[in-house]
């Protein structure tokens, strides 16, 4: 497996408190030598020193983890990779410099891709039949939720405050202790009823909530929390934002339904509560979700959350695809670098997902730089809004470090070494000859093509120049 590299992210972090290596050094008891080879990675940071870092530096570990740096890593690689640009083959060297040492420098760098994207489809005539231009507001919102690791502790007070008025006993019991909250606390009267074009509707006059009664138990259990907090916990909701202000009206609507989504999540499986249950169960997520009533898509949503000081659980990371190949929702506390722009790997278990219904697959999964991750993936299916019309059919994927395995059931007797496959981010960004699974040849290869040969792999390629 290859070693974490956290040297750039050290000496970033340094300067930020405007340390000098001495300095830094003294407080770590070490030599000012010694701080100098970890920065430039040419020392491994024992467990020992990466403590008294987070203390030196006033930071968490996962600040330390370089896994930010390496997920910036792979966007500007992509982003840079793109021949529409015109530019050169940009030296790896670079592309880490830039994210270890500069990362706001990357991150602007990658909005302003953004909105060239933006800029290029809509003067292509790529816009909305108004005329209106397409602001990408759900790329905002996710990277929102992944700059602050996907972990809201004031969201879980909010949460853990409202439980602890309502005194439930036990998980099974949450969904009618909302549902009476809601009634005697808000005068909301409460109806599961045919609904058309709609899950949840709520009559803030009338004081009605209604409920599709095409949703499934678990699903009204979770409209009736978000209804909860969307009442309760607007001051919660804002203080999360933390002074942040969204580009767009669009932008803003996401992300505060995003967080009244994640506070839903918070009261239906209580921060220590699941925390202790997915330790105990070992990350059966079907075990998890019937423990606590939810769905397995809910459940693993709130297994991306655990991010706790002291109370930390399995980074795990998460995304959501449909048949078409489409991410629609996605999260990465494990460090796994998703493409950003693009299609994902055919030969990752998230594609192969559709052909099992409702079971459970794995994937030991190791991409071009070494990095090794557990993976599962499972359908998940909403009911139809009529006869005739397709089921709304998902796949939820997760995975995490290969490290953490033996914490995760799904890893129970896999062989370490030959049940290994190797991924890529995307095709035009795979380094790998021999793939039969190929759609695209690299960006940064020139094709050698030889009609003397017919290669398993569909394109033949010349290795870059380094």
């Amino acid at each position: 497996m290859a070693r974490a590299l956290i040297g750039r992210t050290v000496r970033r972090l340094r300067q930020e408190k405007g340390l000098a290596q001495q300095a830094l050094a003294a407080r770590l008891g070490i030599s000012a030598s010694y701080l100098n080879l970890i920065e430039h990675d040419q020392r491994a940071v024992t467990a020992t020193l990466l403590i008294k870092l987070t203390e030196a530096l006033e930071v968490d570990i996962a600040a330390l983890s370089g896994l930010r740096e390496k997920a910036l890593e792979t966007g500007l690689r992509e982003v840079l990779s793109d021949p529409l640009l015109g530019l050169d083959q940009v030296p790896e060297e670079e592309i880490a410099t830039i994210a270890g040492s500069a990362p706001n420098a990357g991150r602007a760098m990658l909005a302003l891709y953004r909105a060239w994207r933006v800029a290029r489809e809509d003067s292509g005539g790529i816009a909305l039949p108004t005329g209106r231009r397409i602001l990408l507001p759900t790329e905002e919102a996710r990277d929102f939720f992944h700059d602050r690791a996907n972990h809201f502790p004031v969201l879980e007070a909010k949460a853990e405050a409202i439980a602890a008025e309502m005194r439930v006993m036990a998980p099974s019991e949450m969904n009618h202790a909302v549902a009476q909250r809601l009634r005697d606390k808000h005068g909301l009267v409460v109806a599961v009823t045919a609904l058309a074009h709609a899950l949840r509707r709520y009559d803030p006059a009338g004081r009605r909530l209604e409920l599709s009664e095409a949703l499934p138990r678990e699903s009204r259990g979770f409209h009736l929390a978000f209804q909860l907090m969307l009442l309760e916990a607007g001051e919660a909701v804002q203080a999360a934002l933390g002074g942040f202000e969204p580009s767009s009206p669009e932008a803003a609507a996401l992300i505060r339904i995003g967080l009244l989504n994640y506070a839903a999540g918070a009261l239906l499986m209580p921060y220590l509560p699941f925390a202790t249950a997915a330790r105990d169960l070992r990350h059966d997520v079907e075990a998890m979700a019937a423990r606590f009533g939810v769905s397995f898509e809910q459940a693993c949503h709130r297994l991306t959350t655990l991010q706790r000081d002291g109370a930390r659980g399995v980074p795990f990371f998460f995304l959501r695809v449909d048949p078409a190949g489409n991410v629609d929702k996605r999260f990465s506390a494990a460090g796994f670098p998703f493409a950003r722009f693009g299609g994902s790997c055919p030969k990752w278990i998230v594609h192969h997902g559709f052909a099992t219904p409702g079971t459970v697959q794995v994937q030991l999964a190791q991409l071009p730089d070494g990095g090794t991750f557990l993976c599962f993936a499972r359908t998940v299916q909403g009911a139809p809004t009529r006869w005739g019309e397709p089921a709304a059919v998902h796949v939820v994927a997760m995975g995490c470090d290969l490290s953490r395995a033996p914490e995760v059931i799904y890893g129970d007797g896999l062989d370490l070494e030959r049940a290994m496959v190797g991924i890529g981010l995307s095709c035009r960004l795979c380094d790998r000859m021999d793939c039969r699974s190929r759609a695209f040849p690299p960006l940064e290869h020139r094709l050698a093509l030889d009609p003397m040969v017919t290669s398993a792999s569909p394109y033949q390629f010349k290795p870059a120049k380094r």
